[in-house]
């Protein structure tokens, strides 16, 4: 997907191999979308700028807020770096990019259902057999199973980069566990915190709507005739790389936080173990690769998920 800028020319200026500056325009004036937020961190000074930088770097600490970097082909935990000057990106250029995200995610997720399900891409010649069926990531012993309202696609993020030209494009889908929510949320947190009059000379968009809406998302997941689901998120455990987020988000949206060994299925249906029994479980928000969620029907070595848990999911 490419998308236009609407201050680019008609006709895109030849690569030149420089890369897009996203802060002037050509004749060295300020962007429309940057003038109130640079004279906003003009206004405060480069001393008070570093004083709020490390005061936002400690309470990212103090709030455990951390990923994992790969050194040496070891993964190893670090704190979480934020850049306390905002990146920002013009109301009408995101519309755009929004606009062509969202189709994106719906042929995405068309593809998804048509592959697991009657493969008319396969049949019509479309998309070759063996490109699929010989795919890792093609898992059989989910073919055929039926989602709530059809949305094979839950959550989806994309990668996404300017080009020299200007031009939005998409680098990578991410349509299996799709990590960043948690840490965007906090980002805008501390920022919010640190930074008021900067934001307020921003004035972002909203980020108000998503957290009821995420709910809301998985609570339509739920089976017929449930008021209150009891939705749990399942995490791989505190080594995972996005570990934070998962625990971060299951704090927010009130969701019990589980590991693969804290449920079980009986008779094709998810339960919590708790000290008073077996509890229910409804709605699962996974952040378990797929392959590893059922040592029964996917792999056999996983120590992470929960045996049954296809069959639970094909019953509904």
């Amino acid at each position: 997907m490419t998308t236009g800028n609407p201050e680019l020319p008609a006709s895109p200026p030849p690569d030149t191999g420089a890369a897009w500056d996203e802060l002037h325009l050509a004749s060295g004036a300020l962007r429309p979308h940057w003038q109130a937020l640079m004279a906003s961190i003009e206004a405060l000074g480069r001393d008070e700028l570093a004083i709020r930088f490390e005061n936002s770097r400690r309470i990212l600490r103090e709030h455990g807020v951390s990923c994992f970097s790969s050194d040496g082909g070891r993964e190893r935990e670090v704190p979480w770096e934020l850049d306390y000057i905002p990146f920002v990106v013009g109301a009408e250029e995101w519309r755009e990019l929004e606009a062509g995200l969202v189709q994106r995610a719906r042929l995405l997720n068309l593809i998804l259902g048509d592959l697991f399900g009657v493969q008319h891409l396969v049949r019509d010649g479309w998309v070759p057999a063996p490109l699929i069926h010989a795919n890792p990531g093609y898992l059989r012993a989910c073919q055929a199973v039926r989602v709530p309202g059809g949305n094979y696609l839950q959550f989806y993020a994309a990668d996404v980069a300017r080009g020299p030209d200007g031009r939005w494009r998409v680098l990578s889908d991410r349509t299996q566990t799709p990590a960043g929510f948690g840490f965007m949320l906090e980002n805008r947190r501390v920022l919010s915190r640190l930074q008021g009059e900067v934001m307020q000379a921003v004035r972002p968009r909203s980020l108000s709507e998503i957290l009821p809406g995420y709910r809301e998302a998985l609570r339509r997941l739920a089976p017929a005739g449930t008021d209150n689901p009891a939705i749990a998120l399942l995490t791989p455990g505190p080594c995972n790389e996005s570990y934070f987020e998962h625990a971060y988000v299951a704090r927010l949206l009130g969701f019990t936080l589980v590991e693969g060994g804290d449920l079980t299925v009986r008779d094709r249906r998810v339960f919590l173990k708790t000290l008073d029994g077996l509890r229910p479980v409804d709605v699962i928000l996974r952040r378990v690769s797929d392959a590893y969620c059922d040592p029964l029907a996917l792999r056999g070595e996983s120590l992470l998920g929960v045996p049954g848990l296809v069959e639970a999911t094909r019953a509904g």
